[in-house]
């Protein structure tokens, strides 16, 4: 039986849409070589480690925590399961209760949050008005052994976080702290027509990284 592979990356491209901050730099794409004149085509790309579907390694928030090239392939392949949040709009909290049950009793070892929210890609709503979990709803998925946190959206934390608010990425903290890597700005999650799925997610083995672009998709046997 011929397998489907459902990529749930994003496009690199020159000019996307970046996070609105000095540290997140923009794409940029320059081509060097020509085939009418250097006889090939190259690129250079300039990016930030966290452009596009990438994945945050703990050492993202936590000092001296792992860096990408530190993590365990086997952490981030596997089975993991689709919590479909759909019902969860702009900037609405995702509450403990809320996940429980939309996880239900499958594992919470690694955990893809579908929100359809790559419909505002390209929009700065993508950023400022993106649904999000809250600190308990973070904390329990330590708890229960989560080892990996995918997501169609820019982040797992209240977007107004850092924004003129006294607390400043606190699920990012408690989820990297804990030891799970996350995966954001995943797309394509509405393509997955089960609730457990196999998935590759693939980082750029960047050394020190505190973060690094990704291809990810999933395998539908």
């Amino acid at each position: 039986m011929t397998k489907k592979i459902i990529d749930l990356s994003m496009i690199l491209e020159e000019g996307m849409i970046s996070f609105p901050q000095p540290w997140h730099p923009i794409v940029e794409i320059v081509q060097l070589g020509r085939h009418e004149v250097e006889g090939r085509e190259t690129r250079k790309i300039t990016m930030g480690t966290h452009t596009g579907t990438h994945i945050d390694a703990p050492r993202h928030f936590i000092p001296d925590a792992p860096t990408v090239d530190e993590i365990p392939l086997d952490q981030m392949n596997g089975l993991a399961s689709v919590v479909n949040l759909t019902d969860f709009g702009p900037g609405e909290e995702v509450g403990l209760s809320d996940l429980e049950k939309a996880l239900g009793d499958r594992s919470a070892e690694r955990v893809l949050l579908r929100f359809d929210w790559e419909r505002m890609i390209g929009s700065l709503d993508y950023y400022y008005k993106s649904p999000y979990l809250s600190e308990d709803a973070a904390k329990w998925l330590i708890e229960k052994g989560c080892k990996l946190l995918g997501m169609d959206t820019p982040m797992p934390d209240n977007p107004e976080n850092g924004r003129g608010c006294t607390k400043d990425s606190p699920n990012h903290k408690i989820l990297l702290g804990g030891g799970a890597i996350l995966v954001e700005y995943m797309v394509n999650l509405s393509a997955i027509d089960r609730d457990v799925v196999n998935i590759i997610v693939a980082p750029i083995k960047v050394k020190e990284g505190d973060g690094a672009p990704a291809r990810v998709f999933a395998i539908l046997d």
